[in-house]
């Protein structure tokens, strides 16, 4: 027990991938932010371009870290110890990596319906690849789980899911979410706080357009 408060702080990295960045990344973000910062954690937003301006509400989140390097860049002398979240890993994430690695990595939109292989670009820069198991996440509820296998050490297959939760948009229409989400003590999914209102008032948009 004795040398526990000399483990390294973890770190949670969103490779931004994107040139812009939607209201859907923006309440994500936001909840990653405040998530980590609580458990004690990083969380820094990589490869953001100079051009991109964060809107207000992320702006003056504290525990939000934008840097405009990229992961290689900053994390160069410290490879080996970044893990990289990937769907197509042959190993899933497990509570040892908490202690193995220092870094976790994620690709830009992780919530693409159906996925797109964001993650490629990293996966070649060589980092160790690590699962969340076979359902597609949206990027908090992926950061939220590692947190809880590292940090908190619970197996993932002891995690509570919700799996394509549908969403009621107004007395005639819902709308099924394609993503797999923690089940909260009261047995709904977990989302930004915020999400909800927005899927329900761009519901006719679609996802596509939200993500």
């Amino acid at each position: 027990m004795g040398n526990e408060s000399q483990a390294p702080q973890s770190t949670f990295v969103v490779e931004h991938l994107d040139p812009e960045l939607g209201a859907w990344s923006a309440l994500e973000y936001g909840c990653i932010a405040r998530e980590s910062s609580a458990a004690g954690a990083r969380f820094l937003l990589t490869s953001v371009p100079e051009s991109l301006k964060m809107p207000d509400e992320l702006a003056t989140l504290s525990s939000l870290e934008v840097d405009h390097r990229g992961v290689e860049e900053i994390f160069a002398d410290r490879k080996e110890k970044v893990c990289l979240l990937d769907p197509a890993a042959k190993t899933e994430l497990s509570p040892q990596d908490g202690d193995e690695f220092e870094v976790f990595l994620f690709g830009g939109i992780l919530g693409d319906d159906p996925p797109r292989d964001r993650t490629s670009e990293l996966r070649k820069k060589g980092y160790t690849g690590r699962r969340l198991g076979p359902k597609q996440m949206t990027t908090d509820t992926a950061v939220r789980v590692t947190r809880m296998i590292t940090q908190n050490k619970v197996p993932l297959e002891e995690i509570p899911y919700v799996d394509y939760p549908e969403l009621r948009v107004n007395e005639h229409e819902s709308t099924e979410m394609p993503f797999r989400y923690v089940k909260s003590e009261d047995g709904k999914p977990i989302m930004p706080e915020g999400m909800v209102d927005l899927i329900k008032n761009d519901s006719n948009k679609g996802l596509d357009d939200l993500l």
